[in-house]
């Protein structure tokens, strides 16, 4: 039977359909992922306007046919995000962390921890002051990098970065094995990903601090490149991908 329903969601992809229709890949915070079709939305005239754009924070009615693909019956906007789409590093980086949101929570289960990562995430890229440095990559801004890791964590693959996986001991923990779930001491090394002690505590930073915090936890590039190739092993290994916008 037919029925309807309201619930606050993140537009996380969009692509056309016919000639005014859109597609919409969304995470609600009732349901989780949910496919929706908002039907004449590219009209001149379309009572949505651009309320369904990627990055927005909205409000939807959603009306559960007999197909696949719900239908779009209602959208009002909680935030609109329009400053991360119109700042190319702020896009770059939002980028990043919708493609994680896609590819890590494929499922129709509502997660509330990964929707108020989702939308802390997006509320702190708004203010986001861009790092520009020279040879700075999007890829390597700490919040995005903390917001990763926090969605490996929700999702129950987070590095363990505490004590050795391998022998449990407090020493220095010196590489990243992803098959392992975790870092190794010089002891239990096997060739993983080298760590530095900065990386390490790094990211226990990222993990454990709130996303809003990021910017502020002084990772070095150092840092940074370890924590990218930690949440990219983990990807690799747990979810047997890549994300495309880390390759751009």
């Amino acid at each position: 039977m037919a029925r309807s329903t309201t619930t606050e969601a993140v537009v996380l992809r969009s692509f056309r359909l016919g000639e005014a229709d859109r597609v919409l890949h969304i995470y609600t915070e009732e349901r989780g992922r949910v496919g929706a079709v908002a039907k004449g939305v590219r009209k001149t005239k379309s009572r949505f306007g651009a309320r369904l754009e990627p990055f927005s924070h909205v409000e939807l009615v959603l009306h559960q046919g007999r197909g696949e693909l719900e239908t779009v019956t209602g959208a009002s906007l909680v935030r609109s995000h329009d400053r991360i789409r119109t700042n190319p590093y702020k896009l770059q980086v939002g980028m990043i962390g919708l493609e994680a949101m896609l590819r890590l929570f494929t499922e129709q289960e509502a997660n509330d921890r990964a929707f108020t990562a989702l939308t802390r995430f997006l509320d702190a890229l708004d203010v986001l002051e861009p790092d520009l440095r020279s040879g700075r990559w999007p890829a390597l801004d700490p919040l995005v990098l903390s917001f990763q890791l926090k969605l490996l964590w929700v999702s129950g693959y987070a590095p363990h970065l505490e004590t050795c996986v391998e022998c449990g001991s407090e020493d220095l923990l010196v590489s990243y094995h992803a098959a392992a779930g975790g870092a190794a001491c010089a002891g239990c090394d096997r060739s993983g990903i080298a760590l530095s002690p900065e990386g390490v505590q790094g990211m226990r930073v990222l993990l454990h601090s709130p996303l809003a915090a990021a910017p502020e936890a002084g990772l070095g590039d150092g840092a940074r490149r370890e924590a990218l190739a930690v949440v990219t092993a983990s990807y690799e290994h747990h979810g047997g991908f890549r994300l495309k916008t880390l390759s751009a």
